[in-house]
């Protein structure tokens, strides 16, 4: 007895159905990483709020620490954070967009396999 074939557009959906199954862990793992850049800048700008004027405050850029001042870097520290909140928004908007998606094509292969072994139990 030979395994039957996959229909070519069956086949499509199960590789439709892969790709958005990578695309939404790899948009998970995206807002991970945003999370903890976030928890990083959060205890970054609780330090600052520690620190007087006067002292000396250094930035991270690359490998090397640059001299800066209090003002600045609490400045570019909150800009950094409004940026990643707004990434992190359009991360949960595509990972939406994605799960109904993935819904969808699971409901279209579930009916697709109902349908077929309805079919063989019926012959």
């Amino acid at each position: 007895m030979s395994s039957p074939q996959i229909p070519p557009w069956l086949r499509e959906q199960l590789t439709k159905f892969d790709q958005l199954q990578q695309t939404l862990q790899s948009i998970q793992i995206q807002k991970q990483q945003l999370e903890v850049e976030n928890f990083e800048i959060e205890k970054a700008l609780k330090e600052l709020e520690k620190t007087s004027e006067k002292d000396p405050v250094y930035k991270a850029t690359g490998t090397i620490m640059i001299k800066s001042n209090k003002e600045n870097l609490t400045k570019e520290l909150n800009e950094n954070q409004e940026l990643n909140k707004t990434k992190k928004n359009l991360l949960e908007k595509q990972e939406m967009r994605t799960k109904d998606n993935l819904k969808e094509i699971q409901g279209k292969i579930d009916q697709t396999l109902k349908t077929t072994n309805t079919n063989k139990s019926n012959q």
